[in-house]
């Protein structure tokens, strides 16, 4: 999906009154998730609604990738708790990165707006 084609930047996910990010650079950050679930994303699991798990493939700088976008996100929306457990195979030139993703409950629709928009880009 290149960029006149991506979604717009809803309101579910990156509400004015839970982000402290500037306005102007969350389209921005979104199309840093939407890149990332678009290139390495291979499956998404939800078994809470405060709760999801990303499963991630890609070269071998995937999971400095991820981290950087997280340690990013956790810094305007602070009530994101992310776990990133990486593995890699040199050999293959590739990276796995499982992401845990945990929010409170008052929080569940951000979380559901991140899943559904991460769905939406690994299956366009």
């Amino acid at each position: 999906m290149n960029a006149a084609e991506q979604l717009p930047v809803d309101a579910t996910w990156a509400p004015a009154d839970a982000c402290t990010l500037p306005t102007a650079q969350r389209p921005l950050r979104v199309a840093e998730f939407d890149g990332l679930f678009a290139k390495s994303l291979h499956d998404v699991e939800q078994p809470r609604r405060t709760r999801a798990r990303l499963l991630l493939e890609g070269s071998l700088d995937l999971p400095t990738q991820v981290q950087d976008l997280i340690t990013g996100e956790t810094s305007c929306c602070s009530f994101f708790n992310f776990t990133a457990t990486s593995t890699t195979d040199p050999d293959a030139h590739t990276a796995r990165v499982v992401l845990d993703v945990e929010v409170p409950a008052e929080r569940a629709d951000v979380l559901a707006g991140l899943v559904d928009r991460a769905r939406a880009q690994a299956n366009p």
